[in-house]
């Protein structure tokens, strides 16, 4: 989870959690007290608070401890309560994730349209908005973290071992070749996406936005 702290516009702060399911609102509310202290803001000071959740799990427990310890009710990005403004070109939109909504309004907002948003997390997504500003729909792939546990696990010789920025080469053992083929294979799988997502009528000059924990 990564919560930001905004007076308008601007930017007060930012903090991460991990997304514990089986964590409770006191648990939550606890670490919003210390995030809240660091920032030096006080959690009376909240006029409203919005979530784009993708795990529905935690939900309740979020909400919970949004209205303990600021007296305030969590709107839902995908509920009835949030109008984003920006029409969902997709067969069946309640099915876009909360966070690919967020990640194509606010590209769009920032940079204009076309705009093609990269989201590095757990899975690879792109989000595409179309030169008429709508939500035109994107891909998904495995995360890099993802594919790299999924190797090891379906492989029985093939040790676990965590994606790592390495030199593209020739690797010398198992652990250099694996580190070297998911590291510069989801680089070769990101460029090519994107040049073909480019070569579309009317995307030629998209900015690519790279989002996501994993993006840097």
């Amino acid at each position: 989870m990564v919560f930001g702290l905004y007076a308008g516009e601007q930017l007060l702060g930012r903090w991460r959690l991990s997304s514990k399911r089986h964590g409770t609102a006191d648990e939550l509310a606890w670490q919003l007290h210390g995030m809240f202290n660091q920032w030096g803001q006080s959690t009376t000071d909240i006029a409203g608070i919005i979530a784009a959740s993708v795990v529905p799990q935690v939900d309740p427990t979020l909400a919970e401890a949004c209205q303990r310890i600021c007296g305030r009710s969590v709107a839902f990005v995908g509920s009835d309560e949030i109008r984003t403004g920006m029409a969902i070109d997709y067969k069946h939109p309640r099915e876009v994730g909360a966070d690919r909504i967020v990640n194509a309004v606010a590209a769009h907002a920032r940079h204009g349209a076309p705009v093609i948003v990269l989201d590095c997390g757990t899975a690879t997504t792109f989000d595409v908005v179309s030169p008429a500003g709508h939500y035109a729909g994107g891909l998904i792939l495995p995360g890099i973290e993802v594919a790299c546990e999924a190797l090891s696990a379906r492989a029985a010789k093939l040790p676990a071992f965590s994606p790592q920025p390495v030199p593209f080469g020739i690797g010398r053992d198992t652990i250099s070749s694996m580190q070297i083929g998911s590291y510069w294979g989801t680089i070769a799988a990101l460029d090519g996406i994107i040049e073909r997502l480019c070569a579309m009528p009317g995307y030629g000059n998209a900015p690519i936005v790279a989002t996501g924990g994993l993006s840097r």
